[in-house]
C-alpha cells in the first residue's frame, strides 16, 4: 500500500470514531437545508455534517452537534456538491490558474479539469509543468489533461514546441494530470488516415501508455459519424468524450456509442441548446451529457459566473434543475472515475456549494474540503497571486514586419480570391469567393462585401513564415486588430481594413512580446500584453483582466466598428486547423478536409 493509501485508511478510521463515539463532534454542520442528491435526483430536508475536510454525515446531525461545532444556518436554502468544470483553458481566459480560481470558486465551482495545450504548444513539456506546479498550491482541486500531439497537424502549422508519445511518461505520472487531454491530431479522421497515418500509430502509442497507468483520454470528434467516429473512440482507447459536438444528430449518435458528450456552453462557443434536444426531444438518458466551459473570457466570469452560469442556462432549455446538476457533478465524476468528488455522501471530500436560488442558480456559500471559502459571491480565503518564472515570458521570437511583408500580392486590377468565412459563436468556419480590387500590385480589402486580409505569421523563430488569405463576416469597418493568441500554435493572427494598421498592430504585438493589439489610423487604440507564452499575464488580478477586455471589447465596437461577440476570441478559432472548413496558418489558407494547404488568389484579371 502506497502512502496516500496509508493516510486514507487513517482517516477513514477517524471519521468513524467521530460517528460513534459520544465524545467527538463534527466540525461544521450545514443545518436545515434543502439536500440536493445527485444519486438519486432527489431534494428532501437535510443536515450536513464535515469533519476536517469530509463529509461525514447527510441527515439529522443532531448528535454530532457539539460546544465546538459550527453551525451554519442554510435554512431556505440548497446544498449540493461543487461543481466540476471537465474541459477548459485558462489560456482562453488569459488569465492564471490562480487568477481563474479567484473569479470561479464564488461561482460554485469546486473542481476544474483543465488542457493546458496552449501553452503546450508555444512552450512545450516544461510551460506545462509551470502550470501544474501552480496549481499544486491552490485550495481548489485542478487536475490536467495534457496533450500528446503538439502542434495537431504537422506539416499545416508550427508550434512553439513539439511534443509527442515520447514525452507522456514525463507528463502523465504527475499526479495532478488525469490523462491525455483533446486527441486534436485523429478530429480529421479521414485525412489524417489518408495523408498521415504515422500520428495515428503515434497516438495509439500514447493513449496506449495512458491506459498502462490508468489515465483517462480525451477525444474531439466534430462532425463525425459512423466509421470515422467509431475509428476516433477506438483511438482514445475505446472510452472517451467530445466537446466539439454541435447537432442534436452528433449528440444523439455520440451518446449510444458511449461517448461522453461535453456540451460546450462558453463565451464564443455555445452548443448546449442544440445538444440538449436528444434529451428534451428524445428522451435519451443523460448519464453521458457534462457541462463544461471550454473556452470563457473574464468578463463572463464576473458579469454572469462559471459552471452555476451554464446550469442556469441549461435549465431554461427544459432540464429539470437537479439533472442540471447532475451534469457537473456525479456525471462528470463518473466519466473520469474521481472517487472523492461529484456526490455528498460519508466520508467523500466535503466540497460544497450552498444554493440561494435553485432556478436562477445564485450561489449563497462555497465550501472547499471543509473551509468556507467564499460568501455571498465574495472569495473569503487568502489566494496569494503568483508570479511565473522569467523563462516562460520570451516567447515571442520575431522581428518587426513592414507592409510588403503583409501585402496580399496580384497582378492586373482585379482578382479572385478565397476567403475564410465567420460562423458566429462557433469554431466552425465557412468558405466563400469574392472578386476584389488590385492596387500597386496588392490586393485591397472591401468592406462593402465584408472580405478583408487575414494573416498568421510565425512566431515561435522556427520559419519565419507568413499565410495569407481573407476574412468574410468578421465586421470590422476600421483600422486592425493582432493577437499572439491562434490556436492551437499560437502564431500571431491580424486582420485588418488597410495594411497600414495591420502592420503596426503586429508590430505592437511583437514589442509587447505577445498580446492583443487594436490599431486605428497607426495610432494603438488599445492594447493588452500577455507575457506568459503569450497567452497570460501575472500582471493583473482576474477582476483587472476583466476589466481590460471588457474596455477592449467596447473599443472594437466603438472606435473599429466590430460588431461581432467577442472578437477576440472568434479571431484566435479562425487558425485552429482540426475544425472543419477553412482555416489559416503560418503555412496559408488549409482546407481541413483534404489536410492540405490551397491558393487564396484563384485568378488574375485586367
Amino acid at each position: 500500500m502506497d502512502t496516500k493509501g496509508i493516510k486514507e485508511a487513517i482517516q477513514w478510521r477517524k471519521l468513524i470514531d467521530v460517528l460513534l463515539d459520544a465524545n467527538q463532534y463534527a466540525d461544521t454542520i450545514l443545518k436545515g437545508g434543502q439536500f440536493i442528491n445527485v444519486i438519486t435526483r432527489e431534494i428532501y430536508p437535510a443536515d450536513v455534517a464535515i469533519k476536517g475536510e469530509y463529509i461525514l454525515l447527510v441527515g439529522d446531525c443532531t448528535d454530532l452537534e457539539g460546544p465546538s461545532t459550527k453551525v451554519e444556518d442554510v435554512e431556505g436554502k440548497y446544498i449540493c456538491p461543487g461543481f466540476i468544470d471537465s474541459h477548459m483553458h485558462f489560456e482562453s481566459a488569459m488569465l492564471t490558474v490562480t487568477e481563474f480560481s479567484r473569479l470561479s470558486i464564488p461561482t460554485g465551482t469546486t473542481t476544474i479539469v483543465a488542457d493546458p495545450h496552449e501553452i503546450g504548444n508555444v512552450l512545450g513539456v516544461h510551460g506545462i509543468q509551470e502550470m501544474i506546479k501552480e496549481a499544486r498550491r491552490l485550495p481548489n482541486t485542478v487536475y490536467f489533461t495534457v496533450p500528446c500531439l503538439t502542434p495537431d497537424a504537422p506539416g499545416l502549422e508550427t508550434a512553439g514546441r513539439d511534443i509527442g508519445s515520447g514525452d507522456m511518461a514525463e507528463l502523465l505520472n504527475d499526479p495532478l494530470v488525469q490523462g491525455i487531454g483533446e486527441i486534436q491530431g485523429f478530429s480529421n479522421v479521414r485525412p489524417v488516415y489518408q495523408h498521415a497515418p504515422e500520428l495515428i500509430d503515434d497516438l495509439i502509442a500514447s493513449v496506449s501508455y495512458a491506459k498502462s497507468i490508468n489515465k483517462t483520454v480525451e477525444g474531439n470528434a466534430p462532425a463525425l459519424f459512423g466509421k470515422e467516429l467509431a475509428a476516433h473512440i477506438i483511438s482514445g482507447g475505446t472510452h472517451i468524450s467530445c466537446h466539439e459536438t454541435t447537432t442534436k444528430e452528433e449528440m444523439m449518435e455520440k451518446l449510444r456509442n458511449g461517448v461522453s458528450v461535453f456540451m460546450r456552453e462558453g463565451s464564443s462557443q455555445r452548443n448546449m441548446a442544440e445538444c440538449i434536444r436528444a434529451i428534451t426531444e428524445e428522451g435519451m438518458d443523460s448519464r453521458r451529457a457534462i457541462l463544461v466551459s471550454d473556452d470563457v473570457v473574464p468578463e463572463d466570469l464576473m458579469e454572469m459566473g462559471h459552471m452555476n452560469d451554464i446550469v442556469k442556462r441549461t435549465i431554461a432549455q427544459g432540464i429539470d434543475p437537479v439533472e442540471a446538476i447532475q451534469m457537473v457533478t456525479i456525471n462528470a465524476a463518473a466519466h473520469f472515475g474521481f472517487k472523492e468528488s461529484g456526490v455528498l455522501t460519508p466520508g467523500k471530500k466535503a466540497d460544497i456549494a450552498v444554493i440561494n436560488d435553485l432556478m436562477n442558480m445564485t450561489i449563497d456559500s462555497v465550501y472547499l474540503k471543509g473551509k468556507k471559502a467564499a460568501q455571498q459571491k465574495e472569495l473569503i480565503i487568502d489566494l496569494p497571486a503568483y508570479k511565473y518564472p522569467e523563462i516562460v515570458k520570451c516567447s515571442v521570437k520575431r522581428k518587426s514586419v513592414k507592409i510588403d511583408d503583409l501585402a496580399i500580392e496580384a497582378s492586373g486590377s482585379r482578382a479572385h480570391v478565397r476567403a475564410i468565412k465567420v460562423i458566429p459563436d462557433q469554431n466552425l468556419t465557412g468558405s466563400a469567393q469574392f472578386q476584389l480590387s488590385v492596387r500597386d500590385g496588392k490586393i485591397q480589402p472591401c468592406l462593402q462585401q465584408d472580405v478583408l486580409p487575414l494573416l498568421v505569421l510565425e512566431r515561435h523563430g522556427r520559419s519565419g513564415r507568413i499565410g495569407k488569405t481573407f476574412l468574410h463576416g468578421f465586421q470590422l469597418k476600421r483600422g486592425a486588430i493582432a493577437e499572439s493568441v491562434a490556436h492551437d500554435t499560437h502564431n500571431i493572427i491580424v486582420c485588418g481594413t488597410n495594411y497600414e494598421d495591420m502592420v503596426t498592430a503586429v508590430n505592437r504585438v511583437i514589442a509587447m512580446n505577445g498580446g492583443i493589439a487594436l490599431i486605428h489610423d497607426g495610432r494603438v487604440v488599445g492594447d493588452l500584453p500577455l507575457n506568459i507564452g503569450g497567452l497570460m499575464t501575472d500582471e493583473m488580478t482576474g477582476q483587472e483582466v476583466s476589466t481590460r477586455i471588457a474596455e477592449l471589447h467596447r473599443l472594437a465596437e466603438e472606435e473599429l466598428g466590430c460588431a461581432i461577440h467577442v472578437p477576440f476570441m472568434h479571431l484566435s478559432f479562425l487558425s485552429l486547423v482540426t475544425s472543419p472548413e477553412w482555416k489559416i496558418t503560418d503555412m496559408g489558407l488549409i482546407d481541413v478536409d483534404s489536410f492540405t494547404v490551397i491558393p487564396t488568389v484563384l485568378k488574375e484579371e485586367g
